[in-house]
């Protein structure tokens, strides 16, 4: 019987200490893509990136023209190969034609990683001043509205986008 009512108490406590701290709870969110875009480091991100797709893109169109002057002249020369020749010349423009497909694969999965690595700080550094303003102003969750994944917000809940502006400096 002691147990029972020790443990009736106990409830009430917790449901009473529940209902003061929901009292006090402190809710904010804060649009992360609209963040990001603000921060000056992601320019010179994006800038790099541009440049190295630039690059990719131009190795590419290398081996396009390539693969097109192998087939154009093997075109015009077929009729003048021997079976074994033209199996081999065939064989060739098979084997670049494949290389170019590994290029483009490649080249995508290193475009990936290369952004990865550029806008990993940026978004580690944005990350850093999203939690040092929650705990300097004691929000319990800040919620990222450009994740999709709250489907409400009320006015209750504070944008904390001026405050992670003036904790990055923008």
């Amino acid at each position: 019987m002691k147990r029972i009512l020790l443990g009736a108490f106990l409830a009430c406590i917790f449901l009473f200490a529940g209902n003061v701290n929901a009292q006090e709870l402190k809710f904010g969110h804060v649009n992360t893509a609209e963040l990001l875009q603000l921060m000056p480091e992601r320019d010179s991100a994006r800038a790099e990136l541009q440049r190295y797709s630039q690059m990719l893109q131009q190795e590419m169109e290398t081996l396009q023209l390539e693969y097109q002057k192998k087939v154009q002249a093997y075109m015009e020369k077929q009729d003048a190969y021997s079976e074994l020749v033209r199996q081999s010349k065939e064989q060739e423009l098979q084997d670049m034609q494949r290389r170019i497909q590994e290029f483009q694969s490649t080249a995508q999965q290193d475009y990936g990683q290369k952004e990865q690595e550029l806008l990993q700080p940026i978004m580690k550094k944005a990350e850093d001043a999203i939690n040092r303003v929650g705990e300097e102003n004691g929000f319990i969750y800040i919620f990222d509205l450009s994740a999709g994944n709250v489907v409400f917000h009320s006015e209750k809940s504070v944008d904390v986008l001026p405050l992670v502006k003036t904790e990055l400096g923008l």
